[in-house]
């Protein structure tokens, strides 16, 4: 458990170093080799203390040791050159493990402050530790204030996401446990604190070390391979197994294959693309989909996993070769996250899918997720909140997966938005476009594809003609009349396209994504909107304004996707359902919503008048105070 005195120490080296180095990634790195610096001569000390002899620090490298360092002989200066020179020659240290060798590989320090290193030190000197595991909660939460790695589309992924992975995979301590991008070990640690929850009896010495060589990771990265190292070390893996590995281009260890996979990969792909090796399935030239491969080829055949992917993995035409290979070998589970659960490095749209090649029988057989509340708040700053669907989910993935059939799932029994169904036993005149798409999007099967469980219902193609908007709105002029943007924004323009009563709603266009407005009148719509006019004379539009007012919320849950900006699909939105009323009830209704306008306009009227009222009574204070006598 983190002390608050640990803690503060972290911040305050932090603090120290922010001046000097302004990037959080840089900040860790030099904490961790001061705390693993300081941590190898306390190991030291412990040892002479014991009767045995320093090992980290003698011989040549004799004259490293901490207090060295801190003799008062030695000026500031000096200090910043003997910590310089001992960090960059570790690595060849005879006198340590390769372990630690491999910590400070690369290793230098990025300032040439001495006075900010002196003060540095004299904090990391502040950390005494008996046992590596206090050790290890200060590192995890050295970690936790590392977010983005943005320039390799990496994401710290949040603490709370990783332990909801690894409780649905449930690893075993017998499985082989890779994963093939660790950043920082996440998935790993959290593994193994599971495995070791489940076997409170605990383990024998010949059972633990067993245990501790069935992790191992990948990364393309030597800084990211530094931190996974320590952080696996402090959680007592003695020789942790990461490699410094390109997973989609070097196929060195392609035929090695693993029992559980763990992973969240980076989505993004450098320009001009990944160029693999010839052994995937797939040919693509992403990195997204190029792990999603990987992952599947290097399972074993009753093997499970669970990896975090952006949203186009599941829905982008590119991918329906991927998904069919997905649902190949046991895609059990899609569980869609919101936008905001890497926030504040990210508005990533993202899913997580589980499969486990030792379920048969159940091919298509899928459960779909919608989890709205994980536990933090939305937005940017995800301060911790009492609703979290999160638990009730593993316990609904659990029953899903042990049962042989779809399941029965009431929405009465959880908060969030569930389905179970077989998506090859679908009805094509609801789901037109899955079998050509076999989208693995989750809120198309939860939603159902409708507004509306009403048999009288249509598609709103049937019922409207539907066309894009033409006009950015960089290029809007004043004009005569109104040009309607995703937000409605009073402009016009010189030139118009539409003359008409119709329906405009906004499908591109971040919070205004599926914004109704009514026209009446000349107008323009912007490229972002989709334009709806009446097939039918008898239609009322007015009354239909309203209607998707009111399902709109609806609209984007069912079709709005993407990974960054998310956005309604034309051929989507035509083909959703919605109610087909009686042409009785829309003409009365319509009238009611019509008298309701006319008193809004009324009311509105009667408030613009107050206000001016009252901007005209502050204009006659202004004027009598001017001539008050002071």
């Amino acid at each position: 458990m983190l002390d608050t005195s640990t803690k503060k120490r972290i911040d305050d080296c932090r603090d120290i170093l922010v001046g000097k180095l302004p990037d959080p990634k840089s900040q860790i790195e030099q904490i961790t080799i001061g705390l693993i610096y300081k941590f190898m001569d306390d190991m030291d000390k412990e040892a002479i203390e014991l009767g045995a002899s320093a090992k980290f620090f003698s011989g040549d490298y004799e004259k490293y040791a901490w207090d060295r360092l801190f003799d008062t002989k030695v000026t500031a200066s000096e200090m910043l050159n003997l910590y310089s020179e001992a960090i960059e020659s570790m690595e060849k240290n005879p006198n340590i493990p390769q372990l630690f060798r491999n910590i400070f590989k690369n290793a230098y320090l990025p300032y040439k402050d001495p006075e900010t290193l002196k003060l540095f030190l004299k904090t990391i000197d502040f950390f005494e530790y008996s046992h590596s595991e206090k050790l290890g909660d200060a590192f995890e939460y050295l970690l936790s204030v590392m977010g983005s790695q943005g320039d390799a589309g990496q994401f710290r992924t949040p603490r709370h996401i990783i332990e909801f992975l690894v409780q649905v995979v449930e690893p075993d301590k017998n499985d082989k446990i890779l994963d093939p991008s660790c950043g920082t070990a996440g998935f790993l640690v959290s593994a193994y604190k599971f495995i070791k929850e489940q076997n409170k009896d605990g383990f024998t010495p010949d059972e633990q070390n067993k245990l501790l060589k069935n992790f191992v990771g990948y990364d393309i990265s030597p800084d990211m391979v530094r931190l996974s190292l320590v952080n696996l070390y402090l959680h007592g893996f003695i020789d942790p197994h990461i490699f410094e590995y390109d997973t989609l281009t070097d196929e060195s260890r392609w035929n090695e294959n693993y029992d559980t996979i763990l992973a969240n990969p980076p989505f993004m792909t450098p320009k001009g693309g990944i160029r693999p090796h010839k052994k995937f399935t797939i040919k693509s030239s992403r990195s997204e989909a190029l792990f999603v491969d990987y992952i599947i080829e290097h399972i074993t055949p009753k093997g499970k996993g669970g990896i975090i992917i952006p949203d186009g993995i599941v829905n982008n035409s590119s991918y329906t070769t991927l998904r069919e290979l997905l649902i190949d070998n046991g895609l059990y589970c899609v569980v869609s996250l919101h936008q905001d659960v890497f926030r504040p490095y990210a508005g990533a749209k993202t899913s997580i899918l589980f499969f486990d090649k030792s379920i048969s029988g159940r091919k298509g057989n899928i459960l779909f997720i919608d989890i709205e509340n994980d536990g933090h708040q939305r937005g940017s700053q995800r301060y911790k909140i009492d609703k979290d669907d999160l638990p009730f989910a593993i316990e609904l993935i659990k029953q899903f997966k042990t049962s042989n059939k779809a399941l029965e799932v009431n929405p009465k029994d959880y908060d969030f938005n569930a389905r179970s169904i077989n998506i090859f036993d679908l009805d094509e005149k609801v789901y037109p476009h899955y079998k050509q798409n076999l989208t693995l999007f989750a809120n198309t099967y939860i939603f159902k594809n409708s507004s509306t469980e009403s048999a009288n219902r249509l598609r709103i193609k049937d019922l409207f003609k539907i066309e894009k908007g033409t006009l950015q709105s960089t290029k809007a002029e004043p004009g005569e009349f109104r040009f309607i943007t995703a937000s409605d924004e009073l402009l016009t323009h010189e030139e118009y396209t539409h003359e008409c009563e119709a329906i405009i709603i906004a499908v591109a266009a971040g919070g205004s994504l599926g914004k109704v407005h009514y026209a009446n009148e000349k107008f323009i719509a912007s490229d972002l909107c989709l334009i709806l006019t009446p097939k039918n004379k008898k239609t009322n539009v007015l009354f239909y304004s309203y209607y998707f007012k009111n399902i709109r919320s609806l609209l984007v849950k069912s079709l709005a996707k993407g990974v960054g900006k998310q956005s309604i699909n034309k051929t989507d939105f035509e083909n959703f359902y919605i109610d087909n009323f009686n042409k009785d009830i829309q003409s009365e209704m319509g009238i009611t919503i019509l008298n309701s306008k006319e008193k809004i306009i009324q009311h509105q009227k009667i408030i613009n008048e107050l206000e001016e009222s009252m901007i005209n009574q502050i204009e006659l204070i202004k004027n009598d105070n001017l001539f008050a006598k002071i």
